[in-house]
């Protein structure tokens, strides 16, 4: 088997070019008992539900009585409309806005209006999905009806006052896999985002120093001088030595961490929520410390962040449209898409429900 075949398990490098009409042959992944955001908390107010979707599927979020996020599935028993057109009753349910029963969080119907007999019995009950909320984000479990082994992502420097920390999201239109692979890539920085971070080749030879462990993939890249980008020169304008780390960790999360020197730090976690097939909303916290004033770089960091985001979402929409046409993808990988691969086999064997593969090492050299 190609490479590949291994990474996309969709077509072999000599296959033809014709367009292909078979199902299956996208890089398309379920996830199972994972945790994922599906809103950031200012966006879910305590007064009116919120519809998200999550791998297709129609969920409601609201507040109960006290302010506790919690998730449902989007379809009252009773006659199939959306939760999320009800409204909040006074008690903190979630009242449908058909015949108005009422549903706590945890999908039991504690109301029927005008019936005598009681509410409460499996047949009337609504899905529910655990749910967190934790550092400015509503963590949603996959798998309705079960209790999480695990706790969502941890973002580690997000309420740490010696860092600033910047919050965004934005819709990819692109597959899980794709987005995950996007944001841990170091080649097409220099391309896409020519300026921003990289610029092209400068001739300098670095290593990738990859390990791949149960639940993730962590490339450490060795010997790399301060690009010679505008983010970079921001957070070091006295240049130095780059210590540079990608990480992907299950089931979504790409992290991507700069050093230079001892005082400038940034620490950029993408949570990634597949939303749809080919859509992937992308929750980014960069947190980062500098030794000048953090408010003479806050302002420019926000703009940067959003205009290499929406690079990124132009790239990924162009590449689905052309995989939707050609009716599947076609990969042709080197050693220096480093993560690429254990991406993909850590996303499928996450959806098969094993508990991790065998760990790997290796080293790969690349021209910066």
């Amino acid at each position: 088997m190609s490479a590949v075949e291994e990474e996309g398990g969709l077509r072999s490098e000599s296959a033809p070019l014709a367009p292909l009409r078979t199902k299956n042959r996208f890089s398309v992944v379920r996830l199972p008992r994972h945790w994922f955001v599906l809103a950031m908390s200012e966006e879910l107010p305590r007064d009116a539900p919120l519809a998200r979707t999550l791998m297709g599927t129609p969920l409601v979020l609201f507040r109960d009585a006290e302010g506790r996020a919690s998730t449902l599935l989007d379809r009252c028993p009773h006659r199939n409309v959306p939760l999320s057109i009800g409204k909040i009753a006074k008690d903190g349910t979630l009242e449908c806005g058909y015949h108005g029963w009422r549903f706590d969080g945890h999908g039991a119907c504690r109301a029927i209006p005008s019936f005598t007999g009681t509410s409460e019995g499996k047949a009337r009950s609504c899905p529910s999905y655990p749910t967190i909320e934790q550092q400015g984000f509503v963590w949603v479990y996959s798998t309705p009806g079960e209790m999480p082994a695990s706790r969502p992502h941890h973002f580690e420097r997000a309420d740490d006052p010696a860092y600033v920390t910047v919050r965004q999201h934005i819709d990819l239109g692109g597959t899980l896999y794709s987005a995950i692979e996007n944001a841990l890539d170091v080649p097409h920085t220099a391309f896409l985002h020519r300026g921003l971070f990289r610029t092209e080749s400068r001739g300098i030879t670095i290593q990738a120093k990859v390990t791949r462990t149960g639940d993730r993939a962590v490339a450490e890249y060795v010997g790399e001088p301060r690009p010679p980008g505008f983010m970079a020169k921001v957070l070091s304008p006295s240049g130095g030595l780059v210590q540079h780390w990608d990480r992907f960790i299950l089931p979504s999360i790409a992290q991507v961490e700069y050093k230079i020197g001892d005082e400038n730090h940034i620490l950029a976690d993408t949570a990634m929520t597949p939303i749809s097939d080919f859509v992937t909303r992308l929750y980014g916290v960069v947190s980062f410390k500098t030794r000048l004033p953090a408010r003479a770089i806050g302002p420019f960091v926000t703009p940067i962040a959003m205009r290499v985001l929406k690079q990124d979402a132009y790239m990924l929409k162009k590449q689905t449209e052309t995989i939707t046409a050609f009716g599947g993808e076609q990969f042709a990988s080197t050693e220096i898409d480093v993560l690429g691969k254990h991406i993909w086999r850590l996303l499928r064997a996450a959806e098969r429900g094993e508990s991790g593969l065998p760990d790997e090492a290796s080293e790969v050299d690349l021209v910066v």
